[in-house]
């Protein structure tokens, strides 16, 4: 029992001392900004909403508006990809995997969770990320840019999309992106 006794104190003493010597922080360096880039991207986001290959796929709908014509409240995942061209043989550049969430009014409305990733190129390896209302049916609109990695890292900015052709099974968006980054 005493041997038990001294050996809780002695564990007791030696993990105070490691708190007292250990830091949450490492040392205080000074802040040196890296200097801030400006990018203009050009590209187009290819979507198969049907098919054999569909690139959007709806995964959950509102139990209200299965019969309605309107797809208010309707989530879908979505892998598209990126092309420099609106062409089906134009070079692809990447890929667009994320969510987006329909909405309904007085003109259909989405929210878009989208991570651009981009696999040739300049930025291989880098993407931005945009989340952001976005109006669909318009044949311009504008959605943020609000954050990035690789070397698009913090980046911050917008998109401006114009739709470039729709049909049943077929949606070609162009995108002319704006970012401020690291």
């Amino acid at each position: 029992m005493k041997g038990t006794l001294v050996l809780t104190w002695i564990l007791i003493i030696y993990l105070s001392q490691i708190a007292v010597q250990s830091q949450y922080y490492s040392e205080i360096l000074p802040y040196d900004p890296q200097p801030v880039k400006v990018t203009n991207l050009h590209f187009y986001l290819h979507e198969t909403p049907n098919g054999q290959n569909p690139t959007a796929v709806n995964i959950a709908q509102a139990n209200i508006t299965n019969n309605s014509s309107v797809p208010f409240a309707t989530l879908a995942a979505v892998d598209d990809i990126l092309k420099i061209g609106p062409e089906d043989n134009s070079e692809v550049i990447g890929n667009a995997q994320g969510l987006g969430l329909l909405l309904a009014g007085n003109t259909t409305t989405g929210v878009m969770y989208s991570d651009f990733g981009f696999t040739a190129g300049k930025f291989n390896g880098s993407s931005i990320s945009i989340f952001s209302r976005n109006t669909i049916i318009e044949p311009g609109r504008e959605v943020a840019v609000v954050g990035g990695r690789g070397k698009l890292r913090m980046a911050k900015g917008f998109a401006l999309l114009t739709t470039y052709f729709i049909n049943a099974t077929a949606v070609i968006i162009e995108f002319n992106v704006t970012v401020i980054h690291y």
